[in-house]
């Protein structure tokens, strides 16, 4: 998807469900919310959805009432397939979209003008909600591949992410750790990672990269279908990552998390946050917050996706940076001891 304009309608759009609080007109016009997340095979898109139905309480249906969710009073949210974290505050910024997905360091970057940012206007109107999960890097090759290391990828073609998207930053910065440059000692392919995964089924491509929470649906069905290993990355080679981008920490993909895994992977991962526009009034951001950290939306988390179970309120506040709150999001995380 190009960063254009956004409509009501706009494509991929995972419908937001049911809910609306008691006495409100069958008449009143629903608050559409648009929240910019990635493609369809990755983890935004899906933990995107929950959270679109999670807040959302349509004109006419019940809400915060038992046995319905805990939306907002009058809003559809839609969560929106886009290119991912680039895009997503780029279009916060236009007001194409009142929310989105992004990394932490695509977040900083873009506030403060710099990193990938760097000569271009700042993204002044994107505020922080919460953080949701770790992301981990995925270096995806075919089981039967005879690539074990970074050191076999010279010359080999790679899927590296969109080209407005985090993922492509983040494989970039690695592939430098490890001497690789794009054009030089391997081949820049800008695909996402449901294309990346396809051409490699079709052997028209070495190696997929990609900044994505664990299980993403393109990875599980590609190691199902056609087997995968993940390279590690550790040592040395991360800590060249995380010294030039500090928000980058260490992590592990368990061998659980895809089909045919023979160990645990060591890898790097960042911060995935929930952004949204500052022209969204407060008391909107507020009832989203509240609605994010409820009991109800807590079940459809744990049941939606593997990787909502990690959407937890303790770690809502991890990876903010520089950017600042929204003040219903600060409003709600004050109120409830969570920030002091």
């Amino acid at each position: 998807m190009t960063d254009h304009r956004i409509t009501r309608r706009g494509l991929g759009l995972a419908a937001a469900g049911a809910a609306m609080a008691p006495g409100l007109s069958f008449a009143q016009a629903p608050q559409f919310f648009r929240i910019g997340t990635g493609s369809a095979g990755g983890t935004y898109y899906p933990i995107g959805g929950i959270i679109a139905n999670a807040i959302s309480c349509p004109p006419g249906a019940p809400c915060n009432v038992a046995g319905a969710t805990d939306g907002v009073p009058g809003m559809v949210a839609v969560a929106v397939a886009t290119q991912g974290s680039v895009q997503n505050v780029n279009l916060i910024q236009s007001g194409n979209a009142e929310a989105g997905f992004t990394q932490s360091d695509v977040a900083h970057w873009s506030f403060t003008g710099t990193g990938l940012f760097e000569g271009r206007p700042k993204v002044d109107r994107l505020r922080f909600v919460a953080h949701l999960f770790p992301e981990h890097i995925h270096a995806v090759v075919r089981r039967d591949s005879a690539i074990r290391g970074f050191s076999d990828l010279q010359g080999k073609r790679i899927a590296i992410g969109l080209q407005a998207s985090g993922a492509r930053i983040g494989a970039e910065m690695i592939l430098e750790a490890n001497g690789l440059r794009a054009g030089r000692e391997y081949t820049a392919e800008f695909l996402n990672q449901a294309q990346g995964t396809e051409r490699m089924q079709d052997r028209g491509l070495d190696a997929t990269f990609t900044v994505v929470g664990y299980p993403a649906a393109a990875f599980t069905e590609f190691c199902s279908r056609a087997g995968c290993r993940i390279l590690p990355i550790s040592g040395a080679e991360a800590q060249k990552v995380i010294e030039r981008a500090p928000f980058y920490g260490t992590g592990t993909i368990p061998r659980t998390a895809y089909e045919g895994l023979e160990a645990d992977v060591p890898t790097l991962t960042v911060g995935a946050v929930l952004a949204v526009r500052d022209s969204v009034p407060d008391a909107t951001v507020y009832a989203i917050t509240k609605a994010l950290w409820s009991d109800t939306t807590r079940g459809l988390l744990d049941r939606g996706h593997a990787k909502g179970r990690e959407i937890v309120k303790e770690g809502a506040l991890t990876g903010r940076g520089v950017v600042p709150f929204h003040p219903g999001a600060e409003r709600y995380y004050r109120e409830n001891n969570i920030l002091r």
